[in-house]
């Protein structure tokens, strides 16, 4: 999840404190950013601790050609599900690293998909060694969709860290978030008010869903941060840009998405080949000409700074809006709200009274850094419901991979495979590691925790640069969400939330 900026409103201030303190941290990550690129950045602490574990070969199996993988894939998708998938094959192999498939496979994807599974904290931090795996081309695993969907070339997500316009794009990307610093917070704060509001007059009528209005909140809020283009400034993009973001979105990505219902239709027609371009190349288009149009500081930037071709930044600035952005928080968003309405353990007015304590007389990046538990909140659904659930990276040379129990031999070219939920859950880090606790991510302890906290393609203690793939807004995202809780609780005393809708809200007694 990539979060940028460089439209300017004004409707709440931040405070100079905040403003300068967060600036400090984007020049930071700006300065490493530029300069990381000549050289290596640092092992993780875990896979650079010296082992004495025992050697084992990498158990498991692909299975025979074409079948092997198809079992799989049918088994990942249909019977039995992603995460007991995982599980089942730790059980029968009596280890966290395997050799397994993922999908897609056959028929109709020219794919290898084998992998070597690493499902635990340890191993599964070799996947952010840069010195050990490269990231070209397997954003999706061995599969990557068409480059028609992304205006005929590979966008950064796509480019291992050795390739020079890496570094360009994620520098850009970078830059440009640390713009956005004086706009963040008065962009989200006037823009939350207009959807809460549009909720709440929509309540009286029986429960509201909350997926359309946090999708139209969030395509407003990021278009104007990400590419300084309003889309008030277009009644089509206004009406339809969620809409279109979303089928560009799918289309990309349905082959890999697994689907209980509807089987085995959905194995049949949705997951057995890729789908053209043509499907939503005019939604493509439409968004293409809106930050043509109306992100023209933007782009004129990426051209003069960082001597990026004009369609370049473009087809990049999409690429960060819709897929890291507003895909990211379309599933990070409501994950949050899914675990405010299912607790039981009176964690709304815990929430309340730290955001009523600490806000103050606004809220700020300042004031939500001073909200434990509200950040701890935040942390804690990221750690079971990352939005992005698997990572892949292909090893760079043969290299020894250490899991808790076991060191393997990977060999040069082979992919690995983490499935985040499962990986978050190792016991041997985390305590009670199936239930959501709150307040995991508090104190000293769980300040240490942060370390093996890996949603945004390394750890939440890590810092993005050229010379990693770590998503250059990860603490922006984190700062997001607070303030988006934040807000909440400064409006409502509590908000009733089931089965993906809004059932009621208490506003706030004055």
């Amino acid at each position: 999840m990539y979060l940028t900026s460089s439209f300017i409103t004004n409707n709440l201030p931040i405070s100079t404190k905040s403003h300068y303190q967060i600036s400090q941290k984007m020049s930071t990550i700006t300065s490493s950013s530029s300069s990381s690129s000549s050289s290596s950045p640092p092992k993780t602490s875990i896979t650079s601790q010296p082992t004495t574990l025992p050697v084992r070969t990498i158990p498991g199996s692909y299975g025979l050609p074409l079948i092997g993988p198809l079992v799989d894939r049918l088994d990942y998708a249909w019977f039995q599900g992603s995460e007991s998938f995982f599980r089942k094959r730790i059980e029968k192999n009596q280890s966290t690293v395997f050799r397994t498939n993922v999908p897609p496979s056959f028929p109709f994807f020219l794919v290898n998909p084998n992998v070597v599974a690493v499902l635990d904290c340890k191993s599964f931090a070799h996947m952010f060694d840069m010195e050990l795996v490269e990231k070209k081309d397997i954003l999706v695993g061995d599969w990557m969709p068409s480059t028609n969907f992304t205006g005929d070339r590979r966008v950064c997500a796509y480019l291992d860290t050795s390739e020079p316009q890496h570094e360009q794009i994620k520098n850009f990307a970078t830059d440009t978030l640390k713009r956005s610093t004086t706009i963040w917070v008065p962009t989200l704060t006037t823009l939350l008010d207009t959807m809460w509001d549009t909720v709440e007059s929509q309540l009286p009528n029986g429960p509201v869903s909350y997926l359309d209005p946090i999708q139209k909140f969030l395509f407003n809020f990021l278009s104007r941060c990400i590419t300084g283009a309003d889309p008030a400034n277009s009644p089509d993009i206004s009406e339809n840009g969620p809409a279109r973001m979303t089928r560009w979105l799918g289309v990309q990505l349905l082959p890999t998405v697994p689907i209980n219902a509807f089987q085995p239709l959905v194995e049949i027609f949705l997951h057995s080949f890729p789908y053209p371009y043509f499907l939503v190349s005019n939604d493509y288009n439409k968004l293409y000409e809106f930050i043509e149009q109306e992100g023209k500081e933007v782009i004129e930037r990426g051209q003069t700074e960082f001597k990026l071709s004009k369609e370049d930044t473009i087809h990049n600035l999409l690429f960060i809006l819709g897929f890291n952005a507003f895909g990211g928080f379309s599933i990070f968003f409501p994950s949050l709200l899914s675990a405010l309405g299912s607790d039981k353990t009176g964690i709304q007015k815990r929430l309340r009274d730290e955001v009523r304590e600490k806000a103050g007389s606004g809220l700020s990046f300042s004031s939500v850094q001073e909200m434990d538990l509200v950040q701890s909140f935040v942390y804690e659904t990221l750690r079971l419901n990352p939005p992005v659930p698997l990572q892949y990276g292909r090893a760079r040379k043969d290299f020894e991979l250490s899991s808790h129990e076991s060191v393997f031999n990977v060999k040069k070219g082979e992919l690995l495979c983490g499935y985040q939920p499962l990986v978050m859950k190792d016991s041997k880090v985390f305590d009670d590691p199936e239930t959501f606790v709150a307040d995991r991510f508090t104190k000293e302890k769980g300040k240490e925790l942060l370390n093996y906290l890996y949603w945004s393609n390394g750890p939440q203690t890590g810092a993005p640069g050229a010379s990693n793939k770590q998503c250059p807004g990860k603490d922006f995202v984190t700062l997001t969400a607070t303030l988006f809780l934040a807000h909440l609780f400064l409006r409502y005393d509590s908000v009733t939330i089931a089965d993906g809708s809004f059932s009621g809200v208490e506003k706030a007694k004055n």
